[in-house]
């Protein structure tokens, strides 16, 4: 990590555990004993590196969670799409098979890495509750706190992305080595709790030197992840019997009621604020300043300069190496083209968002409608050249203050109505208009009701978020997965077509580099350009803008629209447990009530 030291040798003994039932059993043979690594904050410290290790490691997190977990979507989507029986595919395009051999079933495997973390966090739970005085001690109590959140973290991305998992909240022993899946109400609820425990142990961002850096959690974080977790049990979701539908455990108002209370304890607190939407991503999180804990971004997963591939694999490419990097790398995956055509031109977040260009010789050079980039994730924005061949080192932004704020709407829309829901709705609306508020006044004046701030919510959280990756969790607990699909193949036929919508839409885009001999200028991206224009500027190049080739015209197999999904997403909103992680379980796993293709 970029500012946290990561010493991890002296705890490897003790974090790491094998299949023998005689060594499972028996006192730790590590080389310091846990009750002096527990009791001495330096050592405790290091405990959290440990956990973080297994975040960071090649096929965790930085090469396999990130890059796959979210696609496809109506906002995002892999930039391969067509090669839809390809492994990397079959993971977005709900048409996974159990086997993944060269993605997701890679040794170690991301399950595996996901829960190596929960059982070191396991160990340092365990033995700072023992050893670490954590009532007397608010340092002690602080790294409590983190370990129980990191646990909830990989808690959490496994539900989302496998949905019924097996639960582990003590070190593994003989008895316990292998179990079976868990029901997910569970685990929410053990995650609820420990998250209501960590929020009484963490300091507020910037309050103690702890939590001087986004790269350490705080309690706005913590807070914010229980807020979220709470709208995740209050929706909708596969459980353990293979139905899709609301808990028969949870009160879905009480669980409002959670998400209302947490978010509103961070809006209150004051220790968090919306920043410039730009700056967010250019100054402080590809800017990489983490000097001002009391701002926007709210955590991130930390990865040093020599790991993490965000931009590799998110971000706006670079066809070539130029000043900016050492690597030809970026956008295997990018926005759905149509979400560009959702924002209005005077939405502030658009352009930061969705990048119609990829730089080749060290210039922006347009691409083609059918390939677009996140914005967000640039090398160009970083203060640092990358010369790593394999990794970037920018961080994940794992949450922002605009999701406390929209998550504040959502739960008190559904508790107390339209009007107390707004004026959280509209601080993020105001931000993305901050040269027209009269845009702002308009649409809001028409959320009228909890159905229509319901759909604001659920385009809003779109538009705020795209290339984040959490709209396929949000789909899914809104039970909105299939029909926003199906919408989006339809928008998706009409912006080639030009018809509804999308009908006046130029057919070309017309193209020059400005002054300072990088930046593209573009004109025919917007709603109201015409090519009559477009050819009266005489740009010196212009292309048209297509979702596919002439030759892939009559090509049904190679449109957009029929790799988005291969069949109806609902039959499969997560992952199935990979046969590599099945055959090592020992028989306790299986993907019984799993949909798995039959092609």
């Amino acid at each position: 990590m970029k500012h946290i030291s990561l010493i991890i040798l002296t705890f490897a003994a003790m974090f790491t555990f094998g299949s023998c039932d005689d060594f499972l059993d028996a006192p730790s043979k590590s080389s310091m004993d846990e009750s002096v690594i527990y009791s001495t904050e330096a050592f405790a410290q290091q405990s959290l590196g440990g956990i973080m290790v297994s975040f960071a490691e090649t096929n965790s997190y930085r090469g396999r969670y990130l890059p796959y977990y979210g696609i496809n979507t109506d906002c995002e989507i892999i930039n391969s799409y067509t090669d839809v029986g390809g492994t990397k595919c079959r993971v977005a395009n709900y048409n996974t098979r159990t086997s993944s051999a060269d993605v997701m079933e890679t040794a170690p495997t991301c399950w595996a890495k996901f829960y190596e973390g929960i059982e070191r966090a396991n160990m340092a739970i365990r033995g700072l509750r023992t050893y670490g005085d954590v009532k007397n001690r608010p340092e002690m109590a602080q790294i409590l706190g983190e370990a129980l959140t990191l646990r909830a973290i990989l808690y959490n991305d496994l539900l989302k992305a496998w949905g019924n998992v097996p639960a582990r909240f003590e070190p593994i022993n003989s008895e316990t080595l292998y179990v079976p899946k868990t029901e997910r109400d569970e685990i929410l609820t053990q995650l609820l709790a420990d998250l209501d425990e960590a929020a009484g142990y963490c300091a507020w961002p910037g309050d103690t030197k702890a939590t001087e850096s986004r790269e350490r959690i705080n309690k706005a974080f913590v807070k914010g992840l229980r807020a979220n977790i709470a709208l995740v049990a209050a929706g909708y979701s596969v459980h353990l019997d293979g139905q899709y539908r609301l808990s028969n455990t949870f009160n879905q108002q009480e669980l409002y009621g959670i998400a209302k209370q947490e978010c509103l304890d961070v809006i209150n607190s004051q220790k968090v604020r919306l920043l410039d939407f730009e700056d967010v991503f250019k100054k402080y999180y590809c800017g990489e300043d983490f000097t001002a804990a009391n701002n926007e971004i709210l955590w991130e997963i930390p990865f040093s300069d020599g790991r993490g591939r965000v931009i590799y694999n998110l971000g706006v490419k670079h066809t070539n190496t130029d000043k900016y990097t050492s690597q030809a790398q970026g956008g295997s995956n990018g926005p759905n083209p149509t979400i560009f055509y959702d924002y209005e031109k005077e939405d502030v977040r658009r352009d930061v968002t969705c990048v119609p260009y990829e730089w080749t010789d060290g210039k922006q050079v347009p691409t083609n409608l059918n390939k677009w980039y996140f914005g967000k994730f640039r090398y160009e924005w970083l203060h640092r050249e990358v010369s790593n061949s394999d990794n970037d080192g920018l961080n994940w932004l794992y949450m922002r203050y605009s999701n406390v704020l929209l998550m504040a709407a959502e739960a008190i829309n559904e508790l107390d109505g339209a009007s107390a829901a707004a004026p959280y709705f509209r601080q993020v609306r105001e931000r993305a208009y901050p040269n027209n508020p009269e845009k702002v006044e308009a649409y809001m004046a028409n959320i009228t009701g909890k159905e229509k701030m319901f759909n604001a919510i659920v385009d809003e959280r779109a538009l705020e978020f795209c290339g984040e990756m959490y709209r396929k969790a949000d789909l899914i607990r809104w039970n909105l997965l299939t029909e926003k699909m199906e919408e989006n193949k339809i928008k998706l036929q009409q912006l080639s077509a030009r018809a509804g919508k999308y009908a006046y839409l130029p057919q070309k885009i017309y193209y020059k580099t400005a002054a300072d001999g990088e930046t593209v200028i573009i004109y025919g991206l917007n709603f109201g350009d015409t090519d009559g224009i477009g050819e009266s500027l005489r740009y010196p190049s212009n292309k048209g803008w297509k979702m596919f080739s002439d030759d892939d015209a009559n090509n049904e197999a190679k449109k957009i629209w029929n790799c988005l999904f291969m069949r109806d997403p609902k039959l499969q909103p997560y992952w199935p447990i990979f046969d590599v992680d099945v055959a090592n379980s020992n028989g306790s796993l299986n993907n019984d009530n799993y949909n798995a293709p039959t092609n």
